[in-house]
């Protein structure tokens, strides 16, 4: 007795000829899309055919970044939006469909780290607002992208949904109280909308970059005591010994987004050049081994 029901039968052709599809022809809304992480995955996926909405607050970079990708021969657009504020995140759907006709993939990329608001990073000194105002923007944010995205997906062929978690979603780290608890949030934000759209066809991934070259993690040096000692702690876990670049994630973005990655959903990636492969030391802490 077959148990597998309903396996499709592809030949190798066929199998050949869609897997070698990636996001070409793909709509993509990117939240935060103006520069860093965001903007290195909108320049890559409109390099390899896809249809590029950048969202963000800053508004000249994103503006200057979709012309840039239209003058190189991509299809690209730039649309203002506060991912905390429910008008705002329709508006950015609403404007998108009408660019492209529709929506295939959601990235949510926007966030925010404590150190880009205020130096005040420990728990006796960080204030409410600011802890809320990273939960809102990493955690809500995804979540109302999500929901008014939710009524474009479900008419596509190739929908997902891709979430910026951290390794932090993971492992504990100096001065990010705020941050780590809203990326793990996010990565089980993920596993719960997989849960909830399968039945609409709707894939949802999260990746897990480790110290990616943006501005978040320079904010995050210059907020550091000794920036150039945290500097090292953070490159020196990386197995591949440098600093990670945008690229290095949208290129995992681009997979995650595209048909060759149907049968992944539900998924937490990392994109961190093996540093949570291995332990580190307490010397990252400030700390000595006590006999």
């Amino acid at each position: 007795m077959n148990i597998i029901q309903n396996t499709p039968t592809i030949s190798f052709p066929q199998a050949l000829e869609e897997s070698s599809m990636g996001v070409q022809g793909l709509r993509m809304v990117i939240t935060g899309g103006a520069v860093g992480i965001g903007a290195g995955t909108a320049r890559l996926a409109a390099s390899k055919g896809a249809q590029v909405v950048i969202s963000d607050l800053n508004d000249e970079a994103g503006q200057a970044l979709a012309e840039e990708i239209t003058a190189a021969g991509g299809e690209a657009i730039y649309h203002h939006a506060d991912v905390t504020i429910d008008a705002d995140v329709e508006a950015l759907m609403a404007a998108a469909a009408a660019a492209f006709g529709g929506i295939d993939v959601l990235h949510n990329n926007a966030g925010i780290h404590e150190s880009m608001l205020t130096k005040e990073l420990s728990l006796e000194t960080m204030t409410r607002d600011t802890f809320e105002k990273v939960m809102s923007i990493n955690v809500t944010g995804v979540w109302l992208c999500a929901k008014y995205a939710l009524p474009y997906l479900r008419e596509s062929d190739c929908a997902s949904i891709i979430n910026a978690g951290s390794t932090s979603s993971i492992s504990g780290y100096p001065q990010c109280q705020a941050y780590g608890a809203s990326k793990g949030a996010v990565m089980q934000l993920t596993k719960m909308l997989a849960v909830d759209l399968a039945v609409d066809g709707i894939r949802v991934n999260c990746y897990c970059p480790g110290s990616i070259h943006t501005q978040i993690v320079d904010k995050f040096l210059e907020a550091a005591p000794d920036p150039q000692a945290m500097l090292n702690t953070m490159t020196m876990t990386h197995l591949i010994p440098r600093m990670g670049q945008p690229v290095d994630v949208a290129e995992l973005v681009c997979f995650l987004a595209s048909p060759e990655s149907q049968f992944v959903n539900g998924a937490v990636w990392t994109v961190d050049g093996g540093s949570l492969a291995w332990r580190g030391t307490l010397d990252v802490l400030g700390m000595e081994v006590q006999a």
